[in-house]
């Protein structure tokens, strides 16, 4: 959350510390990762100190990314602010994802997929639901309202996007060699299932445009109703917030490339799989400014722009993020990524997608409902964890 700052003195205009730590709260504290990252890197520390700091690194880099997209939603409604926030809240995790892609990672990049999917539900809703009961709705009961019919839209492409992703899976299961295990680091699917993923690929990307169409065009009103905005603090320029993305974007990009080129390392000496880092530890870090943005914005009891974030979000990734992965395959690394997922990634994102038409289906939450989701989410990483 935002760390209040001293007010300047009349007249006179906060300092780059003040006006950074402004932008980024209390991930302030985290910004000296950044050096400490590329330090560890040229030093030779070792792996797993390079990749735990750069990880860290990329969480102030996506706060940054969560103050200036917050400035263009401010003006834009929650609908339109909400495609924003998602655009530039998978910036982080699509740039992980095409550097792990051309190092051939493709199980660790579908974990990533699939962990993003489940933690903008689970983590990220529940997050917001909690701290928006706790504080954004205690004038209601603890209650907080958005929009029902927005939320099934969302709800309903999250659901379809699903359904077309797991198709390849459920083929290759049927006529192929199986599914694969969640220790396996890239399996080379030739002939058919590849051709299927790339179908698959098209289809969403088309279905995705069409979406933004829907929400940004024809029904613009469900997406983004009216609505009085408050803001905290100096207000920032569109040049100031596009600027701002564009510089956190080129830190991504370089701690990325220590993120990725330590894993397997890290993996091996820290005893886990390379799945699990990627479904949980990578999902995590590259999806930090939606856990961010979200969460403070259902603090400040704007709930349907929190639900936009974390579902929206989602959806995105299953019709845009992992359609470009597959079509980027075809460019980066050994050979093509078949959208083929293993069972317990298959089992949480069907389980992800019938919780999130579930629990937005009334229009309202609370803090006990965020914590249920938080529940079922820790389940599942306790279960990547031991697979």
């Amino acid at each position: 959350m935002s760390v209040a700052a001293p007010e300047p003195e009349p007249g006179s205009r906060p300092g780059p510390l003040a006006a950074l730590r402004d932008a980024v709260g209390w991930a302030t504290w985290l910004l000296p990762f950044i050096p400490i990252a590329i330090a560890f890197e040229i030093a030779g520390a070792g792996a797993t100190a390079v990749f735990f700091t750069s990880a860290l690194a990329v969480v102030p880099t996506a706060a940054v990314m969560g103050r200036a997209t917050e400035e263009l939603a401010a003006r834009s409604g929650p609908g339109v602010g909400g495609v924003l926030n998602v655009t530039f809240g998978n910036a982080p995790e699509l740039i992980i994802a095409l550097v792990a892609l051309s190092e051939g990672l493709h199980e660790v990049v579908k974990a990533s997929l699939i962990g993003s999917i489940i933690g903008n539900v689970l983590l990220v809703l529940g997050a917001s639901m909690v701290v928006g009961g706790v504080s954004g709705g205690r004038h209601r009961g603890g209650t907080q309202t958005f929009s029902r019919q927005g939320a099934s839209a969302q709800s309903a492409m999250l659901l379809l996007a699903a359904a077309a992703l797991v198709m390849p899976a459920i083929y290759e299961l049927v006529v192929g060699t199986g599914l694969p295990l969640p220790g396996a680091q890239r399996i080379d699917y030739e002939g058919d299932v590849e051709t299927l993923s790339l179908v698959v690929a098209l289809i969403l990307m088309v279905s995705y445009v069409a979406g933004l169409f829907f929400s940004l065009k024809t029904h613009r009103k469900l997406f983004n109703p009216e609505s009085e905005e408050d803001h905290e603090g100096e207000p920032w320029s569109v040049r100031k917030s596009v600027i701002a993305l564009a510089v956190a974007g080129l830190a991504v990009g370089g701690m990325s490339e220590l993120l990725v080129g330590s894993i397997q390392e890290t993996a091996a000496q820290a005893g886990l799989t390379e799945f699990f880092i990627g479904a949980i530890v990578v999902a995590i870090v590259g999806n930090a400014a939606e856990h961010w943005v979200a969460v403070l914005v259902a603090k400040k009891d704007k709930m349907d722009l929190a639900v936009n974030i974390s579902i929206g979000s989602s959806a995105q990734i299953g019709l845009f993020v992992a359609p470009l992965l597959v079509l980027a395959s075809f460019v980066l690394g050994p050979h093509p990524m078949a959208l083929v997922f293993n069972g317990f990634e298959l089992g949480a994102v069907l389980l992800a997608v019938l919780i999130a038409g579930n629990v937005t289906n009334e229009g309202e939450s609370n803090w006990f409902e965020g914590l249920q989701l938080l529940a079922v989410y820790l389940v599942i990483a306790v279960t990547f964890l031991v697979a």
